[in-house]
């Protein structure tokens, strides 16, 4: 009688979202700690081909993680449950080990290393969201996953720029930096594996997600082609803003007036973050799939506005800080939408064959494909604009572009989805 006791009170506590929340939010926020880091330092020497070598690191890494976002497509979409613990603890410890060889290698030619130790770290998002999705909670719960990267991208540089004021080369920051972050991230993905799979009742209302073959991934893609290629489009443009704002915030805020203070970028991640889990969490409160839907397409288009807006007061003397803080809340309010909400309630709506994972492993590889083609339109074409300037044009087009996008997607999906919408309300009624 007490270890059945014992096992239904553990069942009760692995069962509870907030067992699920921190499980996901803590496992990812710690890999972060094997991939921003090293964008705290300035790294001023000259790269490959005249280059910077800053340049050549992100660079380097972006390719891996593409690269990992289109193996991905596949991979994620068809692993079975039961291989995705050991899976994410391999890719971490292999990025790692990337980092030690990086640390050890001669620069220039160590960025190889960077590239090797951004192709696991790209899959391991797909892993922990396929925890979470096709839940009464999800929308809660992959906004506090969405709000671990927001958070993490400033708690990992406040730990790089902390390692090097201490004196840490800056070849070994990021490898001393992953090994702050080992044991945490063993702790979590412990917690993680402890995670059941959906119930009956969230099946019921959400659909059941089981791993798709190719002519499941394309049955979908094509059913909703227009509409997919407009959010894959607007995804891409919050992608471009958000990485140039967290890869070279350094230059960023530099270009502000700030000075480099750890704890700068926390504190404008930690605000962000906050407001966008709390805006994008509401979504949960609403059951029906299409209000909810409707919903995140008004938020994605806030998040846009907002970046407008943000840009509007900058030239006309807001403060700089609320200026960064507001620009990150508009790029993503909509970034979070499309992770959260949208794919999940779209897939709840028509039940399609489909998983989350497998359409934001599309809209990430066209989103980090194109941002990669940005960085080196930027270098090749040998503009005289500073990385603030870039940002500021780049809000402005796409802030604009976005608005456009989300209107049309809204109207090919209210016409799309009507007839599932009819059929719902009828076995409601029912």
């Amino acid at each position: 009688m007490y270890f059945q006791n014992s096992s239904d009170r553990l069942k009760k506590i692995f069962g509870n979202p907030a067992w699920s929340l921190i499980a996901a939010f803590g496992t990812y926020f710690c890999m972060y700690g094997y991939r921003k880091p090293y964008t705290a330092a300035a790294y001023t020497d000259a790269g490959l081909w005249g280059l910077s070598y800053k340049f050549g690191m992100i660079i380097a890494q972006t390719i891996g993680y593409v690269l990992a976002k289109w193996i991905g497509i596949k991979f994620v979409s068809e692993i079975r449950p039961s291989r995705r613990i050991g899976t994410i603890i391999a890719l971490i410890g292999f990025a790692e080990a990337m980092l030690l060889l990086f640390a050890l290698a001669p620069r220039p030619w160590n960025l190889m290393f960077m590239l090797l130790n951004g192709l696991p770290l790209g899959v391991i998002f797909g892993l922990v969201l396929s925890f979470l999705e096709g839940r009464k909670q999800t929308e809660f719960l992959i906004a506090g996953l969405c709000a671990s990267f927001i958070l993490s991208d400033g708690v990992s540089k406040s730990v790089g720029a902390f390692l090097l004021t201490v004196g840490v080369n800056e070849n070994w920051m990021p490898f001393v930096a992953g090994l702050v972050f080992l044991l945490p991230a063993l702790l979590f993905i412990a917690m993680l594996a402890c995670v059941p799979r959906p119930s009956d009742m969230d099946i019921s209302s959400r659909s059941a997600r089981e791993p798709m073959t190719a002519a499941d991934r394309w049955h979908f893609f094509n059913k909703y082609t227009p509409g997919l290629i407009a959010i894959i489009a607007i995804y891409l443009f919050v992608t471009l803003l958000r990485s140039v704002r967290a890869d070279f915030a350094l230059e960023l805020w530099a270009g502000l007036g700030y000075k480099q203070t750890p704890q700068l970028f926390t504190t404008s991640e930690l605000i962000v973050s906050f407001c966008v889990i709390l805006i994008t969490g509401l979504a949960v409160l609403i059951k029906n799939h299409y209000q909810a839907f409707s919903l995140s397409m008004f938020t994605t288009f806030t998040g846009f506005l907002i970046l407008l807006l943000a840009l509007t007061g900058l030239y006309g003397g807001m403060g700089k800080f609320t200026f960064m803080v507001l620009v990150g809340l508009g790029v993503y309010l909509p970034y979070v939408a499309v992770h959260a909400v949208i794919f999940e309630r779209l897939i709840a709506i028509t039940r399609e064959h489909a998983t989350v994972s497998f359409l934001m492993y599309v809209v990430d590889s066209v989103g980090y494909t194109g941002y990669i083609g940005l960085m080196f339109l930027r270098y090749f074409t040998h503009t005289a604009d500073s990385i603030l300037s870039l940002f500021l044009q780049i809000c402005l087009f796409l802030g604009i572009a976005g608005l456009l996008l989300v209107l049309f997607s809204y109207l090919y999906f209210k016409t799309k989805l009507k007839p599932y919408v009819q059929r719902n309300a009828k076995l409601s009624a029912g």
